[in-house]
């Protein structure tokens, strides 16, 4: 999404987890993990393919537990398949990944990179999520809840 100064839009999301930064960043390279714990809350995630290494691809599913949800799914009405691919890895520091959403409707087309930082401070991990180019068709709203919801969800796996 491009506002009124022609910028692509970046939502961000942070919190510290009471885990090591070593902790945090073995749950993003383990795939069974990854979809324990990404799908946001009233999601489940399903993993096709995963490569974690730098210039290594990813596909899965996020898809939308019941029928009740208030906002329809961006590949099917109950479902989001996201394709990535990962350009950076800094072993306990940083992910850094290409996200794209498969959809037909270009308002949630394009390339969206997603930056995971993973700092250590007295309490354990500070977790820094950065989305860049967003796509229009996800209400900002919607996503930073999602990312809050990922992040809580992290935070339950490691602590």
């Amino acid at each position: 999404m491009t506002d009124a100064s022609g910028k692509k839009r970046v939502d961000t999301a942070a919190r510290v987890i009471q885990a090591s930064p070593q902790t945090i960043y073995k749950a993003f390279v383990d795939p069974s993990a990854l979809a324990s714990w990404l799908p946001p809350k009233g999601m489940l995630g399903h993993i096709y393919e995963f490569d974690a290494r730098a210039g290594g691809a990813y596909r899965m599913s996020l898809t939308y537990v019941g029928t009740d949800h208030s906002v329809q799914g961006k590949t099917t009405e109950n479902a989001d398949v996201v394709k990535g691919r990962f350009l950076e890895f800094v072993p306990n520091e940083r992910i850094v990944q290409l996200v794209e959403f498969e959809s037909e409707d270009p308002v949630f087309s394009g390339e969206m990179i997603m930056t995971w930082t993973l700092a250590a401070v007295p309490e354990g991990t500070a977790v820094t999520i950065v989305c860049e180019n967003v796509p229009a068709g996800i209400r900002k709203e919607d996503h930073d809840v999602g990312l809050r919801s990922s992040l809580e969800n992290l935070a339950l796996y490691t602590e």
